[in-house]
C-alpha cells in the first residue's frame, strides 16, 4: 500500500529529495512541470487547442510558467498566460521561470487587483494559482478570479490541486475553489480527493511521479493508505494442482426474505464466483425455487432449521444481512448466529440495522468482525456526522475501540482497521451506483473469509476486486453496470492477478 501524505509531509519529502538526491529546487520544479505536461498531452493531444494558464505568484504559479514554456516547446502555440500577483510576493523559482518564459513569444497578461476580468476565450484553462499550502478561505481579487474561471464554463485542469481546495481531508461546506475537470497531482493524490465533498472541486484526478524519494516517503507515518495493484497481486493466493472444494472453505449466507430474495441470490452468486469451495444460503422456504433455478451450485438451508444445527462451526465464514428484514424472527436468528462458534463474519444491510436497534448485540461482536455500512447505515450505528471527515474519524475510532473492520462504502471506500489505519480503495466508478452492489460485496467478503484470508485481507481484496470488475465493464463502454454482470467479471479479475 502506498501512504497518502499530508501537505507538511509532502514538503518534507521535497526537502529530503532536494538535499539527498541532490537536485536544485528549480530543477525539481522543472521535473514536476515536465510530468504534468506529459499527462496533459495524453489528455489533449491536439496541439491547435487554445490554452489559458492562470498563475499565482508562488511555486504553483512557477509550475504554471514552466508548463507554459514546455507546452510551447511541444508545439502548442495557442497559449496565453495570466499572472494573478495581487500581493507582490513572488518566489525565487517563480522569478526564474518568469525570466525563462520571457524569451518565448507567449502573450503574458499581469492582472490588476480587481473584480472585473476579461472574458476567457481559450478552450482549456490550466489552474496554477495556488498550491496545496492554502490554510484559509479564498478572498478578495483571487476569489473573484476563481469565480470568474468557474463561470466561464471552460474545461479546467489544475496543477497538483484545485486552487482553494484544502488538501488534507477536512473540506468545509462553505469552501469555494476552482472546479477542475481534471487534476494532475504530484507524486501522490491529495487525501481530500477521496472525500465526497471533493465533488465540488474536481471530477477526475491523475497522479504523476516527479521523482521524490520513495524510500523516504514510505517511512513517513500516516493513518491513510491507498490500495495498489501490487498489494492485490501479493495477497491473492494462487490455486495449486491438488486443491479441492474443501480447500476453499464453506460460506454460510444468512440473507433474503419473502420480497427480497434477489439480495440473497446476488450474495450467494458473488460468493461462488469469488471462489468459495461451498456456499450455503440460509433462506425462508419461499426462496427455495428461486435458488434452485438461479443458482444450482449453492446449497440451501431453511431458516427454521437454524436452531437445531449443533455444529455451525462447520461453516468457515458467515455473511449476514442482504435483504434480511428486521423482524423479531430475523433478530432471533441473527443473535443465534453471532453467538455461535463461527469466527469469521461479515455483516451488511438489514443485519446492521438490527445491530443499531439491539445495542447490546452490537457490543458483543467478535474481534475481527467486518461490517460494511453505507453512509445512512453508518450514521444509524454511530450517530450523524457533519461531513465525511468526521464520519471517517468515527470509523477509525470505533474500529480501534471495538477491534473490528469497518468498510465505509462510497465512491472511494474507506476501510478502517483495528490498528488505526484507514485503507482507501481506489477502484470503482459511478456506473456501479445501483441496488444490489452492496449485496455482491458482502458475498465476496464472505467467500474470501471462507477461503482462509484474514479479515483485513478479505475486506481489502473484496473492495478492490469488486471495483475493478466494475471498471472493466466501464472500459467496455457500459455507463450503467448491473450487479449480475459485475459478478460475471469477478473470475476474470481474479485471474488477471493470479494467472
Amino acid at each position: 500500500m502506498r501512504n497518502i501524505m499530508t501537505v507538511s509531509q509532502t514538503r518534507e519529502a521535497d526537502r529530503f529529495t532536494i538535499a539527498n538526491e541532490p537536485v536544485s529546487t528549480i530543477d525539481l520544479m522543472e521535473r514536476a512541470s515536465q510530468a504534468f505536461v506529459q499527462k496533459f498531452i495524453s489528455l489533449f493531444s491536439d496541439q491547435r487547442i487554445s490554452v489559458l494558464i492562470c498563475c499565482g505568484p508562488g511555486n504553483n504559479g512557477g509550475d504554471g510558467l514552466a508548463i507554459s514554456r514546455l507546452l510551447y516547446e511541444y508545439g502548442y502555440s495557442n497559449i496565453r498566460v495570466w499572472i494573478a500577483d495581487f500581493n507582490g510576493s513572488r518566489t525565487d523559482d517563480f522569478k526564474v521561470n518568469f525570466q525563462r518564459l520571457s524569451e518565448i513569444p507567449i502573450h503574458v497578461n499581469e492582472l490588476a487587483n480587481t473584480d472585473n476580468f476579461e472574458a476567457i476565450e481559450a478552450a482549456i484553462v490550466i489552474d496554477a494559482l495556488l498550491g496545496s499550502g492554502l490554510n484559509k478561505p479564498l478572498e478578495g481579487a483571487l476569489l473573484n478570479l476563481v469565480r470568474h474561471i468557474n463561470a466561464s464554463g471552460k474545461q479546467v485542469i489544475s496543477v497538483d490541486i484545485p486552487s482553494g481546495m484544502p488538501a488534507d481531508g477536512n473540506i468545509m461546506v462553505e469552501t469555494e475553489s476552482i472546479f477542475a475537470r481534471d487534476v494532475i497531482s504530484f507524486q501522490r493524490p491529495k487525501l481530500s480527493f477521496f472525500f465526497p465533498e471533493s465533488a465540488k472541486s474536481l471530477r477526475y484526478f491523475h497522479t504523476v511521479d516527479i521523482g521524490l524519494d520513495e524510500t523516504y516517503i514510505s517511512a513517513l507515518k500516516t493513518d491513510f493508505f491507498e490500495i495498489t495493484e501490487d498489494d492485490i497481486r501479493s495477497a491473492l493466493i494462487k490455486r495449486s494442482p491438488f486443491n479441492h472444494k474443501g480447500t476453499f472453505g464453506h460460506c454460510l449466507i444468512f440473507a433474503g426474505n419473502i420480497n427480497t430474495m434477489g439480495a440473497a441470490l446476488l450474495s450467494a452468486e458473488a460468493s461462488l464466483y469469488t471462489g468459495s469451495g461451498l456456499t450455503s444460503l440460509c433462506i425462508p422456504p419461499s426462496g427455495l425455487s428461486a435458488l434452485n433455478t438461479r443458482l444450482p451450485e449453492a446449497m440451501a438451508l431453511e431458516r427454521e432449521q437454524l436452531p437445531s444445527i449443533r455444529n455451525l462451526e462447520k461453516y468457515a465464514a458467515l455473511a449476514v444481512g442482504p435483504g434480511l428484514g428486521v423482524g423479531e424472527d430475523e433478530k432471533k436468528y441473527l443473535r443465534l448466529l453471532l453467538n455461535s462458534k463461527i469466527t469469521s463474519t461479515v455483516i451488511d444491510a438489514d443485519a446492521l440495522n438490527i445491530l443499531a436497534q439491539e445495542g447490546e448485540l452490537f457490543e458483543q461482536l467478535k474481534p475481527g468482525t467486518i461490517i460494511t455500512p453505507h453512509m445512512k447505515e453508518f450514521d444509524r450505528l454511530f450517530g450523524s456526522s457533519k461531513n465525511w471527515w468526521e464520519r471517517t474519524a468515527k470509523a477509525r475510532e470505533n474500529a480501534v475501540k471495538r477491534q473490528i473492520i469497518i468498510v465505509l462504502k462510497n465512491r472511494y471506500t474507506f476501510i478502517a482497521m483495528p490498528n488505526g489505519k484507514v485503507i482507501i480503495n481506489p477502484t470503482g466508478n459511478p456506473g456501479m451506483a445501483s441496488g444490489g452492489m452492496g449485496d455482491v460485496l458482502c458475498g465476496m467478503i464472505g467467500s474470501l473469509l471462507a477461503q482462509g484470508y484474514a479479515a483485513e485481507e478479505a475486506a481489502m481484496l473484496a473492495c478492490f476486486l469488486h471495483g475493478k470488475a466494475g471498471d472493466l465493464l466501464a472500459e467496455e463502454g457500459m455507463a450503467v453496470i448491473p450487479p449480475t454482470m459485475l459478478i460475471q467479471k469477478i473470475p476474470k479479475v481474479i485471474g488477471d492477478f493470479t494467472l
